[in-house]
């Protein structure tokens, strides 16, 4: 099992570290202060000017091994520098969720023409999407239990239901839906599901609300939506009928990578932040860097992002070698590992800003508000523990 980097991805690493310090960590408070006087899911100018610069220096797409050649391995390491800027390195190149994912999909699964109407756009930047699965009136953990309906009709599909918490719907720029639902309500429970592009603009899609996460409003949003009678072509519909499984299994393992690498740059951002601190405050006759009980925190810091790091490494050099059903174990095992210890990570980091940790003075009070919400997103960590210990025990019980 090797970890070292490929020249070319060792490349990568070095001029989008480039682009973060002369780019993107200047651009932070411009973003800041542009959202604070304005409506909060505008799109600061700010951000094109970042993507248009990140085109030029040949950092784009960097997620999609088709198209940058570099394996899940190698982007885990540019994954973890963009998440020291969440709000803007990731989409700054074009590796933002959900776009990543849905971009998965349809580059995996779309037809000539789907890839033709939105996978371009959204390759290009021009575009953004959303994925449309969690609904508020089921434990969507379990997502034998969605409701929403997708039912053909001649030569389209009727589309009912209600979902919520749909990150990126209050971007004017989300133009397009993958909407999870039941086609087949008496199928085989993992053959009920398909997914099926919906276009935000047709009729019966209502934007209801934008949710705000610990009192947050994001950007991109995160909203709840009514699909009333929203009809589309049989040409929407992603692969086959009752392949909605078969299609969130094969995005799952590089996505779980991406945000895990993301979680764990900013646990590092959080940890050079608590360390120049406790290095610049000064509290009962000497710098907090000399008092044991910070010294313990920001080696306990070190020591879990070092372990975290490992896991998710080890995941994505699994993936690589095995594909998403090789790693399945792994997977599972580092969406509850490293939210866990990032939130930790960037919880201690407040405690040594004391009140300028909870304020928006530091990035800490947002990466804490996301980290935590992280450990329910994509399957809460319950779920994720009663993965790993069906297949640790597997075998003792064959």
């Amino acid at each position: 099992m090797d970890f070292e980097l490929s020249p070319k991805a060792r490349e990568y690493r070095d001029r989008l570290q480039e682009f973060m310090d002369e780019r993107v960590y200047p651009a932070e408070p411009v973003y800041a202060e542009w959202r604070a006087a304005n409506d909060p899911h505008a799109l600061p100018p700010v951000v094109e000017e970042l993507k248009a610069e990140a085109r030029e220096r040949g950092l784009w797409n960097l997620f999609l091994p088709d198209i940058s050649g570099l394996s899940n391995l190698e982007y885990a390491t540019l994954a973890e520098l963009t998440g020291r800027s969440p709000d803007l390195a990731p989409e700054a190149v074009n590796c933002a969720a959900p776009d990543t994912g849905n971009m998965e999909v349809l580059h995996m699964f779309g037809t000539d023409e789907q890839k033709r109407r939105w996978l371009e756009p959204l390759l290009n930047g021009e575009i953004r999407s959303a994925f449309a699965m969690t609904e508020p009136a089921v434990a969507s953990s379990d997502a034998t239990n969605i409701t929403t309906s997708i039912v053909r009709d001649g030569d389209e599909y009727v589309v009912n239901g209600r979902k919520w918490f749909i990150t990126g719907a209050a971007d004017e720029r989300c133009k397009i839906f993958i909407v999870m639902g039941k086609s087949d309500p008496d199928g085989p429970p993992h053959r009920r599901q398909s997914q099926i592009l919906v276009p935000r603009d047709a009729p019966g899609v209502s934007v209801l609300r934008h949710l705000p996460v610990f009192g947050y409003q994001d950007q991109h949003g995160h909203s709840e939506i009514v699909f009333e009678n929203v009809r589309v072509p049989v040409s929407n519909l992603v692969a086959e009928e009752g392949d909605g499984f078969m299609i969130a299994q094969a995005r799952l393992g590089p996505g779980r990578i991406h945000h895990c690498m993301r979680a764990l740059g900013m646990a590092e951002r959080a940890l050079e932040l608590m360390c120049r601190r406790a290095v610049d405050r000064v509290a009962f006759g000497a710098p907090l860097a000399k008092q044991g009980v910070v010294r313990q925190q920001i080696a306990e810091s070190r020591m879990a992002i070092e372990q975290a790091r490992l896991l998710t490494l080890k995941t994505a050099w699994l993936i690589d070698k095995h594909g998403a059903k090789g790693a399945r174990s792994e997977i599972a095992a580092i969406k509850v590992v490293v939210p866990r210890i990032a939130h930790e990570v960037v919880d201690r980091a407040i405690q040594v800003h004391g009140g300028a940790g909870v304020s928006d003075d530091t990035p800490l009070a947002s990466m804490y508000t996301w980290l935590r919400a992280m450990r329910i997103f994509d399957g809460p960590d319950e779920v994720h523990v009663r993965t790993v210990a069906r297949q640790e025990l597997r075998g003792y019980e064959k």
